[in-house]
């Protein structure tokens, strides 16, 4: 799949196209839906599928100070969306210009001129334009004026209300791995690459692959059972801290996996990890015996919460 500009015009052979619109941090249940919706137009119709979303998420331009709240990387989107068989990624850069632009603007130029969109389908919530003036009813409005046909998915809900990327961050800052995963239909999982560290982990006999959280979501902070992804395809199951790793100095927020049946170098590649069950708060101990011990404890806690879980896809 090619990463399109959505600053720029389609190629022609992807003009045309039923084009799934939205912002698709996490790609949940919801967000699935209305890609689904997208990707069976598309096939009925003999069109490409296209996904078009927005990097920075705009809420990080409005809001730069907020803490982070990413569920998914711009590369993990792609391939979730791929999987789902969209054809094309598009990606509208979201900055101070993309925000000055109106709805009437992002419809007739970027929407109908530079995609060539056939059709949107987007979920019934999304806004759109300068100060968010445009919403669904505009669009189509909009889009019946222009020959492009609109579509609006409504929020999917369970027992507890509508499914949404508010209530998957709820979730991981209070550890629940098991309700996240449950409504992404995958686990959380951070995507970085691997750093030189300390080596306290090897000299402690559990030598870890230290990740940055850059501007993910803080899950909650302590120990949990993870399952990671080698650039090889490997997946293996380990243990790791996510926090600052309060026995050292100075304190920095890692994801710090140990993987149980690995015995390589790592540095400097990419890996994905999947954060499977919560285990326990980050705590201190009296000496490098004590957290051995208790690392290694860890280690089969990890190993019975993963027995329990279904296999990494």
């Amino acid at each position: 799949m090619e990463r399109l500009d959505g600053g720029s015009a389609v190629p022609a052979p992807l003009r045309g196209g039923i084009v799934a619109l939205g912002n698709f941090d996490g790609f949940h249940r919801g967000h699935q839906a209305v890609v689904g919706r997208a990707v069976a137009r598309a096939r009925a119709e003999g069109r490409p599928a296209l996904v078009a979303t927005f990097d920075p998420h705009p809420a990080r331009h409005f809001r730069p100070d907020q803490p982070p709240f990413r569920l998914t990387s711009l590369a993990q989107r792609e391939r979730l969306f791929a999987a789902a068989g969209v054809d094309e990624t598009l990606v509208f850069h979201f900055d101070a210009a993309l925000a000055a632009v109106s709805a009437e603007d992002f419809v007739g130029d970027h929407l109908v001129r530079r995609i060539g969109a056939a059709g949107v389908v987007t979920g019934e919530d999304f806004t759109f334009g300068r100060g968010r003036a445009g919403d669904v009813a505009m669009l189509a409005r909009l889009g019946a004026k222009l020959g492009m046909s609109v579509d609006t998915v409504p929020p999917l809900s369970d027992r507890e209300g509508p499914i949404s990327s508010t209530r998957i961050r709820a979730a991981l800052r209070a550890g629940d791995c098991a309700t996240a995963t449950r409504l992404l239909t995958r686990p959380f999982a951070i995507q970085g690459v691997v750093e030189h560290g300390d080596k306290r982990g090897r000299a402690l006999g559990f030598p870890t692959a230290n990740i940055a959280l850059g501007r993910y979501l803080r899950p909650r902070f302590g120990v949990y059972a993870v399952r990671g992804r080698l650039p090889d395809g490997r997946l293996l199951d380990g243990v790791a801290n996510l926090g600052t790793r309060p026995m050292f100095d100075p304190p920095r927020e890692l994801l710090e996996p140990w993987f149980f049946d690995f015995d390589g170098d790592l540095y400097g590649e990419t890996i994905e990890v999947q954060v499977i069950a919560f285990l326990r708060e980050e705590l201190t101990f009296d000496g490098l015996d004590a957290l051995k011990a208790r690392i290694a404890r860890d280690a089969e806690a990890a190993q019975a919460a993963l027995a329990a879980a279904p296999p990494l896809a």
